[in-house]
This record gives structure tokens, sequence and C-alpha cells, in this order.
């Protein structure tokens, strides 16, 4: 018997009215940047109708109570999650005529000194902090403002959409990722690593998103390796796909995602030292763009991955720089040994 077409690997998943889940994920990530924009654009609190007519993403009124109904829900289900991931929604009124409470986002409390935020959180922030720059956001962003001004409320030229340069959030597997994430839901997708000519599936438990020199990233524990990595998402040539269900494993409570995408940058400022001799460390010498007195120096990326290596090599090689490439080779080694 044939599959249906929608469960093959690859084929959309579809929600209501027929939206791919991919697509309900973009503009869900699209308006609450959006409403970010909007709140941290005003002095003034902003009531939820005048939130509704100006963040798009939001339908407009149009005298029934289901479509009222929806969006009161939408709006609760944003507001909770901008709270849930560290924005400081403010709650009050702007005098005491005011028949009801509005919301902002007061710029001094979003722009906190540096602070140690978890996976979660890093993400998020981030892309609040980032996304809005896009060009595939900007113009939506730019019509909510304009929207704002025209009813009077004042808003700041320097937060406006433009006023900073563009990255760019068009890659189609974006929101999968950043939906997973947040969620902590696995995902699956066919990855071409530099220098390879056949993509690999990959099995990934994503711990953040972020953008790096002008690119994005996702990172996280790849299943497949049993090792923390990162990848790029330019480089992923399939659909994102989820695996099982959301909450399917823990973030570390002490990880830098933001270390991870740039300790694996190709070609760049990590170096390790490690001491060789005799034949077994031939591959390591290969690698190295130098050797002094049995001592290579060796351009990574990655320090599992080079740990693996050097410890294959059994006493023919001995890591002495970086400590964390030390200590993944000592991991290695105690866990090739076995149990006492």
């Amino acid at each position: 018997m044939n599959a249906p077409t929608a469960a093959k690997r690859g084929a959309p998943r579809r929600g209501r009215g027929g939206i791919s889940f991919e697509d309900m994920a973009a503009r869900r990530a699209e308006r609450l940047v959006n409403l970010v924009i909007c709140l941290l654009s005003t002095r003034q609190f902003l009531t939820a109708e005048r939130i509704r007519d100006a963040v798009p993403g939001y339908e407009g009124a149009d005298g029934s109570k289901a479509t009222d109904e929806a969006f009161k829900r939408m709006f609760e289900r944003d507001k909770a999650e901008l709270r849930d991931l560290g924005v400081p929604l403010e709650t009050g009124r702007n005098s005491h005529f005011d028949g009801e409470d509005g919301y902002r986002i007061r710029r001094g409390d979003y722009e906190l000194p540096e602070v140690e935020f978890d996976a979660a959180e890093a993400a998020a922030v981030g892309l609040a902090a980032r996304l809005w720059q896009s060009a595939t956001l900007g113009e939506a962003a730019r019509s909510a403002l304009i929207k704002l001004r025209a009813a009077g409320t004042e808003v700041r030229a320097a937060d406006a959409p433009g006023a900073m340069p563009h990255l760019d959030a068009s890659d189609p597997s974006l929101p999968a990722l950043l939906d997973a994430a947040r969620s902590a839901t696995v995902v699956r997708f066919d990855y071409i690593k530099q220098g390879a000519s056949e993509p690999q599936l990959r099995t990934l438990e994503p711990w953040g998103v972020l953008s790096w020199r002008r690119r994005w990233y996702v990172a996280g524990f790849d299943r497949d390796r049993e090792e923390p990595r990162s990848f790029r998402l330019s480089r992923i040539v399939s659909t994102v796909e989820t695996v099982g269900k959301p909450g399917a494993f823990e973030r570390p409570e002490k990880v830098d995602v933001l270390e991870m995408v740039a300790g694996g940058w190709a070609g760049m400022d990590r170096l390790a030292s490690v001491r060789v001799a005799g034949a077994g460390a031939g591959q390591l010498r290969r690698m190295a763009e130098s050797e002094i007195d049995g001592v290579l120096t060796i351009p990574f990326t990655e320090p599992h991955m080079l740990a693996r290596i050097i410890a294959s090599a059994g006493s023919s090689a001995v890591a002495l720089d970086p400590p964390d490439l030390v200590e993944a080779v000592i991991a290695r080694l105690r866990a090739s040994a076995g149990p006492d």
C-alpha cells in the first residue's frame, strides 16, 4: 500500500484552512516581532484595539463577535509568549480618564546591561533585536509605525526599520527552526557541509537560532554525532521536519549558543596545540598548519570533532591547548576506557 502523499518525507504539513504549519510559524514570528516594534516605538500605553489596528498579523474588526473573540485569544497568547521570552511588557494607563489598560515596552527596561540568558531566552531576544532589520519584515513594520503616527502616537525615528543595516530573514527553514527551538522539538533535515558534494541527514535538538556575521545558524545537540553542533541555515537543502512531540528535550542551563556558532566559523581564530610522536598521528599532521619540535598547530572549528581524532591516535597524540579541547579529549578517553 502506498503511503498517503502528505505523509511522504518533505511534504508540507497542513493546518487550518490548508495553511502549512511552517507558514503559520512564520506568520506568528513576524507578528510577534512587529508587536515588539510597535510597543518599543512609543512612550504611551497602547490599548489592545489600537495595537490591533497598527500591527500587521491581527485581523481587523468587522463588527462580528467571533472575530473580536479570535483577536482577544490571539493577543492574550502573544502577550504571554513575549513575557515568557523575557520581553518586559508593561501594562498601564496614560491618564485617569482612560477606560482600559494599555501596553508598552520601555526602552530602558528592554535594553538591559549585560546579563546571562539561557538558550531559549538568547534565541528569543536575539530574534526580537535582529529580525526587524530584515527586508522581509521591514515593510510590514514600517506600515505599523505609519499607522501609529497617523493616530497621533509619538514614535521614535531611530526605531524605524531601515535605521540599521538589513539582515535577510527570508531563509525558508528559519520559521520552522525558531518554532522548534522555542517548543523544544527535535528536527530533521538534509545538510550539505562545507566541501561536501552530497547532503547528509541530520537529527538535531535545537537549542537556539541566531544570526552571526549576517548569516543565520541553528545550534544544538546532534543526535547522529552525539555532540553539540551548529549549522548554517543556507546549507539546509530540504524541508525541516519535526520528530516526535514538543518538550522532547531540555536545553542545558549553561550554554552559549553564540559561542557555539562563533567557534564553528571555518578558517577563523581557533588554534589547537597538539604534541605528536610516532606514526599514529598521520591524520593530525595532515591537518596541521605547522609543526615545531613535535607540537602541531591545528586550526579547528569544533572541539569535539578534533578531540575524536586526537583520542583515536592513542599515545601518539596529546592535546595541550585550548582547555576545552583538552577536556573533550580526556572525556573521550575515559568513555572509551569504560567504568573502573
